[in-house]
């Protein structure tokens, strides 16, 4: 059987830099862009309804997304890959560290807030979420690309 991956690469590792980028991508377009946008136009729902589900979901969408970047982080450290696909990666974890470590509680603040009727809930702090999931989005897309481009690469006979 021929082998799918150089000797260096770890089939472990190797997969999880093809799938984890395509798994990451799926979450961010299923609740950044359809879910989200969705949820406020279902009947019954109201503002304060709205927000408090999107914190949970947001939530916990972020926290898979540090589950992703953690161990797609190990396989990227554990096998020789292009600095391409590295840096890529780092990139994407830098973006998600600025998103969860300094945009998310800004709006948490901002949904506090408005749950206390003390704001109406226009803000500008969801452009900048939005961005970062924009900047996420192409990031992943261009890993997936990359990290297909050199496992189509090493493959023999194909």
């Amino acid at each position: 059987m021929a082998k799918v991956f150089n000797t260096r690469d770890s089939r472990l590792a190797a997969g999880f830099r093809l799938a984890l980028p395509a798994i990451w991508l799926g979450l961010i377009i299923g609740i950044s862009l359809i879910e989200a946008p969705l949820k406020f136009q279902a009947p019954g729902i109201t503002i304060p309804l709205g927000l408090g589900i999107g914190r949970l979901v947001f939530t916990a969408m972020n926290w898979v997304e540090i589950v992703i970047a953690v161990i797609l982080l190990w396989a990227v450290l554990k096998d020789s890959v292009g600095r391409m696909f590295r840096g890529l990666s780092f990139g994407l974890m830098a973006v998600l560290a600025i998103k969860v470590t300094f945009i998310r509680p800004l709006l948490n603040m901002r949904t506090d807030a408005v749950l206390a009727g003390v704001d109406d809930g226009g803000s500008s702090w969801h452009y900048l979420y939005i961005a970062a999931d924009g900047l996420l989005i192409v990031g992943l897309v261009a890993a997936i690309i990359v990290g297909m481009r050199r496992w189509v690469a090493v493959r023999p006979g194909v």
